[in-house]
């Protein structure tokens, strides 16, 4: 709508009754234009009760949109159930590594229990049972005991010395070193002498 400042209409010439027409017709022009506007509308909403309205959505294809959003979400979920499952298993595996390499940096504490029981200090004979306990509990097991059939994946043979005939295979005659198995991993072999 088009407003005039009295003061222009009097420079231009115009009267207050002329203006006053100018904006009346303007304001019918407009009026006029809506009612056409919705006119039309009422036309296309009269059409649109007789025929289907192109905004509106199929049951098979709701139906098809629905499905698709639930194999999405069934992918999704199974990605996250592996997702879990692997951190476990990741988080496992390092606490098992982290555990074990605290227990490696042990065994020299434990060769040096195992050395003064070779030199006859009984005092420490208490601590080391203690400690290996403790450890066992843990998942700690020794390696390398007299008698035991030589493996080579978990003994490392030093010397060697021959066999009577009736053994048939080589055993250990004499641990040098203990060996350590930590979580179904050799952490150390035990260093022996095999006969046979």
């Amino acid at each position: 709508m088009n407003l005039i400042n009295p003061e222009e209409q009097k420079e231009n010439g115009l009267s207050s009754e002329s203006t006053e027409e100018t904006l009346q017709n303007n304001s019918d022009q407009e009026h006029g234009e809506e009612t056409d506007d919705s006119s039309k509308t009422g036309e296309i909403t009269e059409e649109g009760n007789n025929f289907a309205v192109p905004n509106e959505i199929s049951f098979a294809e709701i139906l098809s949109e629905r499905d698709e959003f639930l194999n999405l979400l069934q992918s999704v979920k199974a990605e996250f159930d592996n997702y879990q499952k692997q951190t476990k298993k990741r988080i496992s595996e390092t606490r098992t590594f982290a555990r074990g390499e605290i227990v490696e940096k042990l065994l020299p504490v434990l060769d040096a229990c195992d050395a003064a029981v070779l030199h006859g200090a009984e005092d420490v004979v208490a601590i080391r049972k203690a400690l290996i306990d403790s450890l066992e509990n843990e998942g700690l097991k020794l390696v390398g005991a007299v008698s035991e059939k030589f493996d080579p994946s978990i003994h490392e043979a030093v010397s060697h010395e021959p066999g009577n005939e009736d053994e048939e295979e080589q055993v250990v005659s004499e641990v040098l070193r203990q060996g350590y198995f930590w979580e179904g991993k050799i952490l150390r072999p035990a260093m022996v002498k095999v006969r046979g």
